[in-house]
């Protein structure tokens, strides 16, 4: 159930109130309204029955054939008038609790703006727009203590990222140096020859050659990650030529594989990192490839429905363990860890994947094929 906003919120709250109060006062005045009448009604009906004994006198100038007449309808009337003025007590008592309540709707309104204006201004914040998000100061003192605070918040998230991007940039620079180096010599350990190396020397250099190359690809995926907060997301994608460039991109390792693929991708845009949603459609379908069967096929369909794109990867693989497929996404989790260092994998590229959908707003699961294998679906706003 969706939650009610601050100002509904407060609108029934008040709207209750009055009506409980307009409701209260409704009943002491009808309670000493009907009080009153029903003095007046036994009076006439004492007058009607006067037996001579003392009582409070009431001079109404009737002749005395049509005083039983008179009190009948002196009897009807009270009762219609009770009724009638229960009735109108109760309707005045509604208007005015619903009048109470629309005008509290607006005030409240007018009164939260400011707080709508500070949630609109925190929905706009990127990473790469820190210093532009910042909140002026607020007349209304809750609200301006509210905004320094905010703005402080800002100013320790801005540190933060900066030192984080200066570790990894450094930290970077120092791993990809002595892996160049190590790079460098195993290709002129390559470029030579060597018959007279053993079994044991060829197996070893070729591990050390892969080790070196997943590596490497480790450390430009972690790169990658600690980026993504700060590449712009603000460029027209066209859905379906990234999607072809993407399969264009990865026909070659289809081929090795004798794996098909497919794109079933409608003419759309959407809004954000040309890079990044490479990058996204890139790692699902090597994904899908790597983990496929000889022989079988990925297939790439993107469509558009109301304010948001629907992509999904589909493979015939073995599948994913219900068990397993939220854990995917987790960094250096592997389904099969055997395989996946066969097949140089790190277990950072769906977590990659994750982080890309996440910084577009977006959201992806992952479910089951029913005619075998896995499909990867993404939801992405336009």
């Amino acid at each position: 159930m969706k939650r009610m906003s601050l100002q509904w919120r407060l609108t029934c709250i008040i709207t209750v109130y009055i009506a409980v109060i307009c409701g209260c006062l409704t009943m002491f005045v009808y309670k000493n309204g009907v009080y009153y009448i029903d003095s007046l009604q036994e009076t006439v009906d004492a007058q009607g029955e006067d037996n001579g004994e003392d009582t409070d006198e009431i001079y109404i100038s009737i002749p005395d054939d049509k005083w039983d007449e008179f009190a009948n309808d002196f009897s009807i009337q009270a009762y219609n008038n009770k009724e009638d003025y229960k009735k109108n007590s109760l309707l005045i008592s509604a208007i005015l609790a619903l009048i109470g309540g629309v005008v509290t709707y607006f005030i409240s309104g007018h009164a939260l703006r400011p707080i709508r204006e500070f949630s609109d201004k925190i929905e706009e914040v990127q990473a790469q727009n820190l210093a532009a998000s910042r909140i002026e100061e607020n007349k209304v003192k809750e609200l301006n203590q509210l905004s320094v605070s905010y703005n402080k918040m800002l100013e320790r998230l801005s540190d933060a990222f900066e030192i984080q991007r200066q570790f990894t940039a450094n930290a970077a620079h120092e791993l990809r140096t002595p892996l160049s180096l190590m790079q460098v010599q195993l290709d002129l350990y390559h470029s030579n020859s060597h018959p007279d190396n053993d079994a044991d020397t060829v197996q070893m250099i070729k591990m050390v050659t892969e080790q070196n190359d997943r590596l490497n690809k480790m450390v430009k995926t972690l790169l990658d990650m600690s980026e993504l907060q700060t590449v712009g997301r603000d460029e027209v994608i066209a859905v379906d030529a990234l999607v072809d460039e993407v399969l264009a991109d990865l026909e070659p390792l289809a081929q090795e594989k004798n794996i098909k693929l497919i794109g079933k991708c409608k003419d759309i845009t959407l809004r954000g990192s040309d890079i990044l949603i490479y990058r996204m459609v890139y790692n699902l379908v090597e994904n899908a490839i790597k983990y496929n069967h000889s022989g079988g096929q990925v297939t790439v369909t993107a469509y558009r429905k109301e304010k948001h794109v629907y992509l999904s990867v589909e493979d015939t693989g073995n599948g994913i363990p219900e068990e397993l497929r939220e854990r995917v996404f987790e960094p250096f989790f592997r389904v099969d860890k055997s395989r996946s260092r066969e097949l140089g994998g790190v277990g950072l590229g769906l977590a990659l994947v994750r982080e890309i959908v996440r910084v577009h707003d977006g959201s992806i699961t992952v479910r089951s094929n029913p005619s075998g294998g896995t499909v990867f679906d993404v939801i992405l706003p336009l």
